[in-house]
């Protein structure tokens, strides 16, 4: 069938191989066509495939023939040149994708980067910065600039200056002006990682070293360090005070919110308040009730009172922020997860945080010196006057460059990529680029290049410096054949071929037998008061051809005049035992049978006739017909298959693999 799918199938996965006393790994098990079968490849796919392989004798002849017919499909399969159809090439890259990556992790820095942050997470930082932007593609010149300029503050602030007002008078962070550059208590994750590294690095009271982001240059005064608080789920009510509100409504909306507060101590339910009297439309529904969150992911104000409630369903007194006032009610407090619970999410929120960069960036550097990179920047130089505006709209011509072929760099002392070449991989690109100067474009698309041909080069090393690599690649290609050639062979032709499977069907249509069955009506109704006039309709519509639902409807109009709750239901079908619990508790003779109680309503069973086993017709079992026609086109195509590819098992390194 169909639902069979590939992972099924690939039953031959990487693992490796037994080596037997009297024999060779490299020994021919055994010959398909003209092909040899080596016993190493045989073992591999054995052991994986049994988790506590016995090497006796009847195991391993059960598997040798499951193993021939894999083989057989997929030496068709390539006879048939599926192998180079352009669908199977898309499939088998994807895969090969999948298996790549692990070879491009560095395992080491990715738990290290895990680690870090869990142990930063145990931990809130309280702390205060001052900005001075520069974009990360600047000009030299202006990187110092900016440079000398946080500088210059960070000398002042160690002197003793004020930070908050330094950070007044100099901070490009737009937030200075509301919050003098205090950012509150925050965690791991809750920073650009950099930032999160400084002032974990820092010690309470001081101020960091010049810390680097994507946004300028920073400096960071740490004011606090306590243990980290866990997460806390919580309900509020707010009252919306929007900014600039005269202090009329800030008043007005300060006694409702102590109104309310006041009711909630007397008794009243949060969550009914909430649904009345809350601003916050996205919460009021939910009675206020919001998700988990831990430090740093709320406004200061909001989340000190949620931290500060002691006890379950207890209540913060009123509290002011920018958006208004609120009543904060504690629903739940959890400490933070031990790691290797968290580990996962943490690895999740890794995998798309700067961290990765890091990480990746282990793994280029490791390649380079692996694969001996030599660099020639002079040779780069050519292109800061080369290149042109064109290159931000992905129009710059590399005809431009055509005639210099100095040496770019050279990966393993062999692979030379020249200025042309470098030239080439510019104008690949079509795509429009982030305009930043042409020398810095220049060094960052030669970085690109570098990575992504050593990327490559290495890609291509993987089979032979990584065995498991080799075979599990192979296993995802015949596998991906052998799926394709027996739902062509086997699985959809069983479908499609309605022909072939109603003579099938005509065949062996003994083998699909109905037991003996029942012919049988069921009265369900709730009124006992109504069982004569049931059971003499029941006789009735048994003697004759009736329609039952207009039956049902009839006597349903009739009753409902002296019962207005009545109802009648009546059902008929052939029933097998086992099929109907009220079918099967009556003798199975034609007749009115027992009325029956259950859960307030009343059961009629009528018996029309009792039903001799017969055939079922093919609409009736066609899942069970069609799956074994599946197994019969199945075994007359490997009838096929070994006519055209005689199979020699060479008996003597096969014994030799058997274990007493």
């Amino acid at each position: 069938m169909m639902h069979k799918s590939l992972i099924t199938l690939l039953f031959f996965v990487n693992s490796f191989s037994f080596l037997m006393a009297q024999t060779n790994s490299y020994d021919v098990l055994l010959t398909i066509g003209n092909k040899d079968v080596t016993l190493d490849e045989f073992e591999r796919i054995y052991t994986k495939n049994n988790q506590e392989p016995a090497y006796d004798k009847a195991s391993l002849e059960e598997y040798m023939e499951l193993f021939v017919n894999f083989k057989l499909k997929v030496m068709e399969a390539e006879a048939l040149g599926m192998d180079t159809l352009p669908a199977f090439i898309s499939e088998l890259k994807g895969y090969r994708k999948q298996l790549e990556k692990p070879y491009f992790t560095d395992e080491d820095t990715d738990e290290a980067l895990i680690r870090e942050a869990y142990e930063r997470m145990k931990w809130n930082i309280r702390a205060s910065h001052i900005l001075i932007t520069c974009n990360e593609d600047a000009l030299p010149a202006d990187t110092l600039k900016a440079y000398n300029k946080i500088k210059n503050i960070r000398n002042r602030a160690i002197k003793g200056e004020d930070f908050a007002e330094l950070a007044v008078q100099y901070s490009e962070d737009p937030s200075v002006a509301n919050n003098k550059g205090d950012l509150g208590y925050f965690t791991a994750f809750n920073m650009v990682y950099p930032f999160e590294s400084g002032a974990y690095n820092t010690e309470v009271g001081k101020i960091s070293e010049i810390v680097r982001t994507r946004f300028g240059y920073h400096i960071i005064k740490v004011a606090d360090k306590r243990p980290d608080k866990g997460q806390v789920k919580v309900a509020h009510i707010m009252r919306a005070v929007p900014q600039g509100s005269s202090a009329e409504i800030i008043t007005k909306e300060r006694e409702k919110i102590y109104q309310i507060y006041d009711s909630l101590q007397a008794g009243a339910n949060f969550e009914d308040m909430a649904r009345i009297y809350s601003d916050d439309r996205g919460t009021s529904a939910r009675g206020g009730e919001l998700p988990y969150f831990q430090a740093g992911r709320m406004i200061p104000e909001f989340e000190k009172a949620a931290f500060s409630i002691a006890e379950i369903g207890g209540l913060a007194e009123p509290v002011q922020t920018a958006y208004g006032w609120h009543i904060v009610k504690l629903i739940d407090k959890k400490p933070l997860d031990a790691y290797e619970v968290l580990k996962p999410s943490i690895k999740s929120k890794v995998s798309k945080d700067v961290r990765a960069q890091r990480a990746q960036q282990m793994v280029i550097n490791r390649l380079k010196n692996e694969h001996r990179l030599v660099w020639n920047k002079k040779a780069v130089e050519v292109f800061y006057s080369l290149v042109d505006s064109s290159i931000y709209e992905g129009n710059w011509n590399s005809e431009k460059a055509k005639n210099l072929n100095e040496p770019v760099f050279t990966i393993a002392d062999t692979l030379v990529y020249t200025q042309a070449d470098f030239a080439e991989f510019l104008a690949e690109t079509k795509s429009r680029r982030v305009k930043k100067p042409i020398p810095v474009l220049i060094d960052a698309e030669l970085e690109r290049m570098v990575e992504t041909k050593l990327r490559d080069y290495e890609t291509n090393l993987l089979p032979a410096k990584h065995p498991e690599f080799k075979h599990l690649l192979q296993e995802y290609h015949d596998g991906i054949l052998l799926f394709n050639l027996t739902d062509k062979m086997v699985w959809s032709k069983a479908v499609e071929d309605t022909a072939g499977l109603e003579k099938f069907y005509e065949f062996n249509k003994q083998n699909y037998l109905w037991g003996e069955r029942v012919d049988a009506t069921i009265y369900t109704f709730n009124n006992k008061a109504f069982e004569k006039k049931i059971i003499k309709l029941a006789k009735k519509a048994g003697k004759k051809n009736t329609n039952l639902n207009q039956l049902k409807v009839d006597f349903n109009s009739s009753a409902l005049a002296k019962d207005s709750t009545f109802n009648l239901d009546i059902t008929s079908d052939l029933y097998e035992k086992g099929a109907n619990e009220w079918v099967d508790a009556v003798s199975w003779e034609p007749g009115i049978k027992t009325v029956m109680k259950a859960d307030n309503k009343y059961i009629l069973v009528y018996i029309n006739r009792v039903v001799a086993p017969e055939p079922k017709k093919l609409n009736e079992a066609r899942g069970l017909i069609t799956a074994d026609y599946q197994n019969f086109l199945e075994k007359e195509w490997l009838k096929e298959l070994q006519d055209k590819y005689p199979v020699t098992i060479h008996q003597e390194v096969f014994n030799a693999m058997v274990k007493p």
